[in-house]
């Protein structure tokens, strides 16, 4: 990956959206270089997917969640089947701690969290802590460009 690759990648983690046209005009390149930049990088993963930024509020989804779960690694896989059929889990990730899974979560209410919470504990003791406010969202990891 060279500094080219990662001016675009900067580029499309703000806004995935962006043209290719843009994007050349911003790099200093053709549009065709462009395509096939993004491509590579598309099929070497390093761009694994696009995706809307969504406000859960608004669609009623007024309670975000970090919920902390300590689950025995033998019931691991079942435990990934589990959260996997889980629209509401945003994000799982397995971690070092007391806990050994921390989830993000969003539900329309504590009611409904608790529902989720009371299921969950079949796997292990949890902690949860709920969001009352997010002073950063979530945004791409910039890529440092070397100055060359």
């Amino acid at each position: 990956m060279d500094n080219l690759d990662r001016k675009i990648v900067n580029i499309l983690q703000k806004n995935a959206r962006v043209t290719v046209k843009q994007i050349a005009e911003q790099c200093f390149i053709s549009s065709p270089s462009v395509s096939v930049r993004v491509q590579n990088l598309e099929q070497l993963g390093y761009i694994r997917s696009y995706q809307a930024l969504i406000d859960y509020q608004k669609l009623g989804y007024l309670i975000k969640a970090y919920v902390h779960c300590a689950v025995n690694a033998k019931d691991k896989d079942a435990f990934y089947a589990y959260i996997a059929a889980i629209p509401n889990v945003i994000e799982c990730d397995c971690i070092t701690g007391d806990y050994s899974m921390l989830l993000k979560v969003y539900f329309s209410d504590t009611v409904v969290l608790d529902r989720f919470i009371t299921d969950l504990q079949f796997y292990g003791d949890t902690k949860t802590h709920i969001v009352f406010s997010t002073s950063v969202g979530p945004r791409g990891l910039q890529v440092p460009i070397s100055e060359e």
